[in-house]
């Protein structure tokens, strides 16, 4: 039985300002410190909670550990060379980060990795096959592929074409597609706005909501925070591999430090300094604290 969290409010953030509420959290890391090889310290000290039915944000710049954090749930951080150090990773009240990918799958929770990764040479009905592999069972895998139909319809229209030659927009939804042939309970989604149009973001946005709208919940890594906090519940900050903050989305979009920092919005709305510039600039004390 996973644990409920208590009322949620201050720093820690509610789903509106100033009303406070209950969520159930389902996926939990605490207390997780990453490294890679001897040396590289990704996360110290992480701790995250994944409510059920919830769009969760993770902000944070280059190097910030977003992607670490993706890779220690998915159980993937061994491809990386990378090892969990401390704490631990539980879902529905069982420990998955000591297991190996394709079990985390079979769990229900399912990464769709940076930069799309979809198979170049396959066709894109082959692709889709591919991520069926994890679902439970023919009714599952089946009643997936339906959904999959239904929310990509341009995958149907392509499905003899190979991956490869599909435009960035569609390769991002064929990684999608793939990902939620497995018939995932939770979805992690490392920045699916990387290098798409405007327009595909918006769409790619669209679709984010519609899934989690039918019952995925889905934590979001993303470098676009204004797309980002337009669509999820609660979100984190990442500085350093630390949570730095850690509030709903409507009180991140209101915070003077994230307005400037990652929305590229100065106190008065007004645009301000491109993020390769202020991710310079020291940040304020209690961001530390």
């Amino acid at each position: 039985m996973a644990p409920t969290m208590g009322a949620r409010g201050g720093d820690r953030g509610d789903s509106e300002l100033g009303v406070e509420t209950e969520w159930t959290a389902v996926l939990i890391v605490k207390g997780l410190s990453v490294r890679y090889g001897r040396s590289v310290r990704a996360l110290e000290d992480v701790d995250v909670e994944l409510p059920d039915d919830a769009v969760l944000a993770v902000l944070g710049g280059n190097g910030a550990g977003k992607s670490t954090l993706l890779r220690a749930i998915s159980g993937t951080l061994k491809l990386h060379r990378g090892a969990v150090t401390a704490g631990e990773i539980t879902f529905e009240g069982e420990r998955i980060d000591r297991l190996d990918p394709a079990l985390v799958v079979r769990r229900g929770v399912v990464a769709v990795p940076e930069g799309r990764q979809v198979f170049a040479r396959m066709t894109v009905e082959e692709n889709l096959r591919a991520g069926g592999l994890g679902a439970r069972d023919a009714r599952a895998r089946t009643a997936a592929r339906e959904r999959v139909r239904e929310l990509f319809p341009v995958l149907a229209e392509r499905a003899s074409q190979r991956a490869g030659l599909l435009s960035g927009g569609e390769q991002q939804m064929l990684a999608i597609g793939r990902a939620l042939m497995s018939d995932p309970r939770y979805l992690l989604l490392d920045e699916p706005s990387l290098g798409l149009a405007p327009k595909v973001v918006d769409q790619i946005r669209d679709i984010i909501v519609e899934i989690n709208s039918q019952g995925t919940g889905i934590l979001l890594v993303e470098q676009n925070a204004t797309m980002a906090l337009s669509i999820a519940h609660h979100g984190y900050v990442l500085e350093n591999g630390r949570v730095v903050m850690d509030r709903s989305a409507e009180q991140l979009r209101e915070d003077a430090d994230v307005r400037e920092f990652y929305l590229g919005l100065g106190a008065e709305g007004e645009a301000a300094r491109s993020f390769r510039k202020v991710k310079h600039y020291r940040r304020r004390k209690r961001w530390a604290s």
